[in-house]
């Protein structure tokens, strides 16, 4: 925040974007602003996501940097849409103050079109069952749930009718082996979150691939997801968090790498009958 202004994910990695345009056709600020009509500080904050972006001036910034592709002008255009979107959205999550750093992932899901999901520790946050996430902030805060918790799981539901509004989000989940033999809450919990994910597994928008042991070792201490709002890899940003700390990567060489890393990992792991067989086969297990 900077007074009324709010420096966006997407609005940084439109910018971005415009950055590296800009800096391969050999231009500076100046050159945009005089395209524009406008002050090298606006420019600045363009550049830096503090603002949103018309789409003429996208037009406009695009005919100086010599682009005339018709696909990465329209990329560029829908991420300024969404970001628009998303800046004056208002929705579920202003309700939920339990959210606190999560609103903005939150937020982002709400507009994104594909999220891929690389969990090494938990089942993702999309696949959760009600009783999964309470076992996990009761480990978490190491005392009785509040209020606080209960608000914070009522978060964690909603989220997930992402998968089945009119324009449902596509969620491929990669999850290794040791999150579905590690018995959160007991037999009953983790059978129930089990029999959860066959269950979401059957929406068409929807894929679960489990990685099995001894598959891989790169990213097993990296959990990533990947979130999409045109096409795949066009205009990407990964998310990552931590115990107490998140990381947006936001476009560039970074975001590649790690998108790449979650495609090594996808084709390492099982099929997808193969998964849901080897699931199955676990939760009689239990």
């Amino acid at each position: 925040m900077q007074g009324n202004s709010t420096s966006t994910v997407l609005g940084r990695r439109l910018g971005s974007e415009l950055i590296k345009l800009r800096t391969a056709a050999g231009l500076t600020q100046t050159h945009a602003a005089r395209t524009l009509t406008a002050s090298t500080t606006k420019v600045a904050k363009m550049e830096r996501g503090w603002v949103p972006m018309r789409d003429p001036d996208i037009r406009a910034l695009c005919e100086l940097y010599g682009v005339h592709d018709p696909g990465a002008i329209g990329g560029l255009l829908e991420l300024a849409r969404v970001d628009r979107e998303r800046r004056k959205a208002k929705g579920w999550w202003d309700d939920y103050a339990s959210l606190g750093k999560m609103q903005e992932y939150v937020t982002l899901e709400s507009v994104a079109t594909a999220v891929k999901s690389w969990q090494p520790a938990f089942v993702p946050g999309l696949l959760q069952t009600p009783e999964y996430v309470r076992t996990l902030r009761a480990n978490h805060q190491r005392a009785a749930l509040t209020e606080k918790d209960e608000e914070f799981i009522a978060a964690r539901v909603k989220r997930q009718e992402r998968l089945d509004d009119d324009s449902p989000l596509t969620l491929h989940a990669v999850i290794y082996e040791a999150v579905l033999r590690n018995t959160v809450g007991g037999d009953v919990t983790m059978r129930a979150q089990l029999e959860h994910l066959l269950t979401v597994a059957r929406k068409p928008n929807v894929t679960i691939n489990v990685l099995p042991f001894g598959s891989i070792t790169l990213g097993l201490d990296c959990p990533v997801n990947v979130l999409s709002f045109a096409e795949p890899g066009a205009m990407d940003v990964v998310y990552m968090e931590a115990p107490f700390a998140q990381l947006w990567i936001e476009g560039g060489e970074r975001a590649a790498q790690h998108g790449q890393l979650f495609e090594t990992i996808a084709e390492r792991a099982l099929s997808e009958s193969d998964s849901l067989t080897f699931i199955r086969d676990l939760t009689k297990e239990l």
